[in-house]
């Protein structure tokens, strides 16, 4: 459990980037929903995120720190946003984007943390660890004693201190890389300070973003396995210890109608998701009139609540009909995916059935669907059917030529078959044999990014122990995967069952 505090330099921080906050903030509202916690165990979702600013005042010129948002009790994401809203946006300085670096005393670190800010946040809490974020688009001059021993306290008391430099686009490489390396060898010696520079694009601020949403979180997620040979791997040693991480992030499909008590907000069910007969206020169990609630709200996941105005109307998913469209977004090279050029990884899976490329990496989801052209009794003309037939197999022998997929869009979830409010990413797969497979993507927002666990060993050791581990996994059996053999056992344990309830005997009123 970690509180993030964000320490943001507005003076070289143009407004676009500030919208990655909101949604830090919408993913932590959601982070919760789906898990594994029954709904009953759920808590209320506990403030964790402020915002500090700094700004030059128009009047005085003097650098100013300001407290946006101060994360008290309960998260609040209408406040959040509301905070974000009203971030100053004319707070940012050009003239300093020729600047590589500023004065340490900018970023105002000692007032930050300090009994006044970041210390008093969290209340008493002893498990709450607390980690500072400062953005800028400038470095830090060389730390001054007052900030070196800021910095050394805050590790006294468990506080991390990140600085992530957005760079701008440099006049010259060689200055700033020589600051930053000057930078680094500031902190080095301080073991809960880190730095990162990165260019301020999308999908660098999308990766951010969904790590400080792993700091956010309760739990962490990992789960941990052991890998386990029939025969020893490396000397005695028979298995490896792994971890599993989710490379997933489930988003909610909907957002749906609640009523909750209008003295507290709280949302009013028997903790299973259930509306509880009685109105009654969850905080103080007395009893609530019409007066009391409020009808027209919106519950987005398990844990928090928007109230919304009157005149909002909430359109309740439905379950798909045929024909369900696809649109056709386009094309993918496969090929290129293969060689490490996005996130997709392919593997050529041969089966008993059909052989076509798949993805296996956390950008696909969910069930496979094979796809095979509609048959006569779909279409009224026969005509129609056997030019239909003709058009997909064209289709399916082409993309295989070309070693490409096609990417789609629907508003269908194939996973829950209802349509959704939000759009759903499909890539189609074709195959050599004229059939094809439809898989779900994740969009941007489901995407978790993979943590870096490369380590520097010793060049030798290493090669010695992967030429000891090939010799060992080459004695392991190798052939072309097929299902059929690879039972789950799902009959036999089935079959055991309803033996041993033959022993029952028979009841006649379930024979009636």
């Amino acid at each position: 459990m970690v509180m993030l505090c964000f320490l943001l330099d507005l003076r070289t921080l143009s407004p676009p980037l500030l919208r990655d906050l909101k949604q830090l903030a919408n993913f932590y509202a959601i982070s919760c929903s789906g898990g594994h916690k029954s709904i009953s165990k759920l808590k209320p979702l506990r403030d964790r995120i402020g915002i500090c600013y700094v700004i030059r005042n128009r009047v005085s010129c003097s650098l100013e720190m300001k407290v946006a948002y101060r994360p008290s009790g309960n998260f609040s994401l209408r406040d959040f946003h509301h905070a974000v809203n009203n971030l100053p946006t004319d707070a940012f300085l050009p003239e300093l984007n020729n600047n590589i670096t500023i004065p340490c005393s900018d970023a105002h670190l000692e007032t930050v943390l300090s009994d006044k800010v970041l210390y008093s946040w969290g209340g008493d809490n002893e498990d709450v660890g607390r980690k500072v974020i400062v953005v800028s688009s400038c470095l830090l001059e060389n730390l001054d004693t007052v900030a070196k021993k800021t910095l050394t306290d805050a590790a006294d008391k468990c506080v991390s201190v990140d600085f992530v430099l957005l760079e701008q686009v440099p006049n010259g490489v060689g200055s700033l890389s020589e600051s930053i390396n000057n930078f680094v060898k500031n902190i080095c010696d301080l073991e809960n300070c880190s730095f990162r520079n990165h260019l301020p694009d999308a999908k660098v601020l999308c990766i951010l973003v969904k790590e400080w949403l792993n700091d956010l979180r309760d739990e962490a997620e990992e789960l941990q396995v052991r890998l386990k040979f029939k025969k020893n791997i490396l000397g005695s040693l028979n298995q490896i210890c792994c971890n599993l991480i989710p490379s997933f992030n489930p988003i909610i499909d909907e957002f749906e109608p609640c009523k909750v008590c209008r003295c507290h907000g709280s949302l009013l069910d028997d903790g299973h998701g259930n509306k509880t007969m009685k109105s009654t206020c969850p905080v103080t169990g007395n009893e609530l009139g019409t007066l009391d609630l409020v009808a027209n709200s919106l519950k987005v996941g398990n844990q928090t609540v928007l109230l919304m105005p009157s005149f909002h109307c909430y359109t309740k998913l439905q379950h798909v009909t045929a024909p369900v469209d696809f649109s056709i977004v386009e094309r993918t090279n496969l090929g290129s995916l293969s060689e490490g050029k996005c996130y997709f990884h392919l593997l050529l899976l041969s089966t008993l059935f059909f052989t076509c490329w798949i993805f296996v990496t956390g950008l696909i989801l969910g069930t496979p669907f094979v796809v095979v052209p509609s048959t006569s009794n779909e279409l009224d003309d026969t005509d129609q059917t056997e030019l239909n037939y003709q058009v997909f197999h064209g289709l399916c022998n082409a993309l295989h030529s070309l070693d490409q997929g096609l990417v789609c869009s629907s508003r269908c979830n194939t996973e829950t078959m209802r349509e959704t409010p939000f759009q759903c990413y499909y890539i189609l797969l074709p195959s050599n044999n004229g059939v094809m497979l439809l898989r779900r993507l994740a969009g941007s927002e489901e995407v978790i990014p993979i943590a870096d666990v490369s380590r520097s060993f010793d060049f030798t050791e290493v090669k010695d122990i992967r030429e000891s581990v090939k010799a060992s996994l080459l004695e392991i059996e190798v052939r072309d995967y097929n299902p059929i053999p690879h039972e789950r056992g799902f009959h036999q344990k089935l079959n055991v069952l309803v033996k041993e309830s033959l022993h029952f005997g028979y009841i006649a009123s379930l024979l009636a």
